[in-house]
């Protein structure tokens, strides 16, 4: 869940994986009329939370809400795998050899999940769904647990984005396959609200759904949107690295929240499609900065599917702004890719 925690003039906001260090400044505003706006609410199963710079002649607070929340309305009727009338979920419970007509939204994130899965050999899937009811963190899961290996062999039959296939408006598939869009779906809403704030006039804001952001430009003061990125730990939060962010999404992906132990060995909910199984390794989160939330968000889950070595080598050739924590003996290291540093250190 995300949650907000005031501390002095610093406002955390701890979303998915990521805490978010705002310094608002003056929030009654400035001699020349602007002000700071902010609110936020529920959404996904989480929270969502807009923070911008209202100028003169903006449109009203209570409008921009009304734009937000629309946003985050078509989402979650379009996504949503929790409620059975969303789009996705109809075309989840359709038998193979079906089509269905389908938003523009689903189709172009379907798109970008096949783009992911070629580029990752087929370890990032967006039709993982079946293995994360099976192992009990899915949305129809009933008991976290091993499953037995029969029992995974007869749902991997369903598991495969090559079983998708896009005819026109429609989505098509010939298998019994279910998409899950969590790991780009957040990202995506966040895109969308940068860009109707951008055409509203908005141009100074940090817009958060989830845990995955988008900053541009400045705070009311001037200074810049500052991200502190959280250290892998479930008893406190420590952040290990602050960044000024202007145009820039920002996700972060990890294993140390949701996940479960069976006879001392700890499974987490993020799966190679490959395997069936979850990822075990000594990568325990990826933070990746990108233009685009969207892809920020699909990244950060690919790069924590394929662990260290892997993560690292795919960052490099891609030019992929890339931060991870790793494992160690006696906590935890961090690694950046060359792209990640030239995006942190670049002056805002």
């Amino acid at each position: 869940m995300a949650v907000a925690i005031l501390l002095g003039d610093e406002e955390l906001l701890t979303g998915r994986m990521l805490v978010f260090v705002s310094v608002l400044g003056v929030l009654s505003g400035c001699g020349n009329g602007d002000s700071m706006e902010s609110f936020g609410g529920p959404t996904m199963g989480s929270t969502y939370s807009i923070k911008y710079v209202r100028r003169i002649n903006l449109p009203a607070p209570q409008d921009v809400r009304v734009e937000v929340e629309k946003i985050l309305a078509d989402v979650d009727r379009q996504m949503s795998t929790y409620r059975a009338d969303s789009d996705i979920s109809r075309f989840n419970a359709l038998p193979a050899d079906r089509c269905q007509i389908m938003p523009a939204p689903i189709l172009e994130l379907v798109r970008v999940g096949e783009q992911l899965s070629q580029q990752s050999e087929g370890s990032y899937d967006l039709t993982v769904e079946p293995l994360l009811n099976l192992w009990g963190f899915g949305p129809q899961g009933r008991e976290e647990k091993v499953p037995s290996a029969a029992a995974l062999a007869e749902v991997q039959k369903r598991v495969g984005y090559r079983h998708l296939r896009i005819d026109g408006d429609q989505l098509c598939k010939d298998a019994a396959v279910e998409v899950d869009f969590n790991s780009i779906a957040a990202g995506y809403a966040v895109d969308t609200i940068a860009a109707r704030l951008d055409a509203m006039g908005i141009h100074d804001y940090l817009a958060e759904a989830t845990g995955e952001l988008k900053a541009s430009g400045r705070k009311l003061d001037g200074s810049p949107w500052r991200i502190a990125l959280e250290e892998p730990r479930d008893d406190q939060q420590v952040a290990e690295r602050v960044i000024n962010v202007d145009g820039y999404g920002l996700s972060t992906s990890g294993d140390y929240r949701n996940y479960f132990q069976q006879d001392g060995k700890r499974y987490s909910h993020t799966f190679d499609a490959r395997t069936g199984a979850p990822v075990v390794h000594d990568l325990a989160s990826v933070t990746v900065m990108h233009p685009s939330a969207l892809m920020a968000d699909g990244l950060s889950t690919l790069l924590l599917i394929l662990g260290p070595e892997r993560a690292w080598d795919y960052a490099e050739k891609h030019d992929i702004g890339a931060f991870f924590v790793i494992r160690a003996d006696k906590g935890f290291v961090t690694r950046t890719s060359r792209a990640f540093e030239r995006l942190a250190g670049a002056k805002n």
